[in-house]
């Protein structure tokens, strides 16, 4: 169960990033960019996941790589340019988008890391 809730620790942040923005009166506009863009990356990251592991069982290991690096680069490219966008449009909901951001992609980073040394060998 740990390592199922550090793979997920990313998607808790931003819900518990809400309120923060609310009290803090951080604009709205700000965390609904990065938070849209976030989940659209994890979708995306999800699909390449999927076709990945298709990939591999048919003995395309080549193919499974290329989609999983295609998709890590679209999902950096997605989060950076809606950031870019939301701050090219109103200044302070661009620096709000790009700390949640931040946030959002140090906490996915340490939480895969530390889900897969907390998975069972027999799960690899």
């Amino acid at each position: 169960r740990l390592p199922a809730a550090l793979r997920f620790a990313d998607l808790g942040l931003l819900a518990l990033a809400l309120p923060v923005f609310v009290v803090a009166g951080l604009p709205l506009l700000g965390y609904a960019v990065a938070g849209g863009a976030w989940l659209g990356a994890r979708a995306i990251g999800l699909l390449a996941q999927r076709r990945a592991s298709r990939d591999l069982a048919g003995g395309e290991r080549r193919h499974a790589m290329g989609v999983m690096a295609m998709a890590m680069l679209g999902r950096v490219w997605l989060v950076a340019l809606a950031v870019l966008l939301v701050g090219l449009a109103e200044r302070e909901a661009g620096l709000a988008a790009a700390l949640l951001a931040a946030a959002l992609f140090t906490v996915y980073l340490g939480g895969q890391g530390l889900a897969r040394l907390f998975e069972p060998e027999a799960s690899r």
